[in-house]
């Protein structure tokens, strides 16, 4: 972290690969992938939201998976890459909520499913 003294805000941990840990900042763009055998060198960082991050979450039946959303209003589906590029990694797909996105859950039982949360309103996304 630039800033040692942030808080960190979320945290998920890859079900399909343990080793994996994806991180939030507070008030960060930034989606943070640790490798927990090395956890001050992150693997990846997701950074394509324009605000603050507030929720993600790893596909339930893939480890290569992840959903972030944030006060941008945009959820980001990423595929992770075995390496990323020197322009670093763009979503796979992306929806825009009628606001700011507070929480998201990947359906673990519907892996083709994540519901978000915005507003007064919750929504699912086919994926």
């Amino acid at each position: 972290s630039p800033q040692p003294d942030t808080p960190l805000l979320r945290l998920a941990w890859n079900k399909q690969d343990l080793r994996y840990m994806a991180t939030i900042l507070m008030d960060s763009n930034k989606v943070v992938i640790l490798d927990i055998r090395s956890p001050t060198m992150p693997v990846a960082e997701l950074e394509r939201h324009k605000a603050s991050v507030n929720a993600i979450a790893w596909a339930p039946q893939s480890c290569r998976h992840i959903c972030s959303a944030g006060d941008d209003t945009q959820a980001l589906v990423w595929d992770l890459p075995t390496v990323a590029g020197p322009n670093g990694i763009d979503p796979m797909s992306m929806y825009s909520a009628g606001s700011e996105i507070n929480q998201l859950q990947w359906s673990a039982a519907q892996p083709d499913w994540i519901a978000i949360a915005f507003s007064n309103k919750m929504q699912l996304l086919k994926v």
